[in-house]
């Protein structure tokens, strides 16, 4: 009996897949991926104190609009949302906007509650929403600080291009993916 599989059963399951699976979320969709690195990459172009204030502020932001949809509140437009994030921060890399930085992380975390939303309705099935919660906050400040690292790039004036093309490109996919959430 003790060497039985029903006996070595484990039926709490394991407690870091929440964790695991929502660390893994972010990087599941391109839209997501292209989002979290084109404000990584504004921060750097824009310097101090945006360069840290804009990853932390996302998150935060991210993080309550993931427990609205842990609720299953309603929250309108979340595929519309995402898709404009996409475009009007693309837009932002592209042009290497400078702004009140007030607007800026009241900008950045209009965008953060869909993406947030987002994440938070899709818990799997018998998950931690703690863990899971915790593990698509940290995996989306780990693609902030992948934009980061790419956006020193604009140190150098080919990086300037190179960074200014990625927004292009960001900002391009944003209106793909705004035409199939229209559709």
């Amino acid at each position: 009996m003790l060497i039985s599989p029903i006996a070595q059963a484990h039926v709490q399951g394991n407690p870091a897949a929440g964790f695991v699976t929502g660390f893994g979320h972010p990087w599941s969709g391109l839209d997501h991926i292209l989002v979290m690195i084109a404000v990584g990459i504004w921060g750097a172009q824009l310097g101090r104190p945006a360069v840290w204030l804009l990853p932390v502020a996302f998150p935060m932001m991210m993080a309550f609009g993931g427990f609205i949809g842990l609720l299953g509140l309603p929250f309108p437009s979340v595929e519309v949302g995402i898709s404009l994030s996409a475009i009007v921060l693309g837009f932002m890399v592209l042009m290497e906007a400078k702004a009140n930085m007030k607007f800026i992380v009241a900008l950045v975390g209009f965008f953060a509650l869909f993406h947030g939303y987002a994440h938070g309705t899709e818990l799997p099935e018998g998950q931690n929403g703690l863990l899971y919660s915790i593990g698509f906050v940290v995996g989306t400040g780990t693609l902030h600080c992948v934009g980061i690292s790419l956006g020193l790039l604009h140190r150098f004036d080919s990086g300037k291009l190179i960074l200014r093309g990625a927004g292009s490109v960001v900002m391009v996919m944003g209106g793909v993916f705004l035409w199939q959430a229209l559709l």
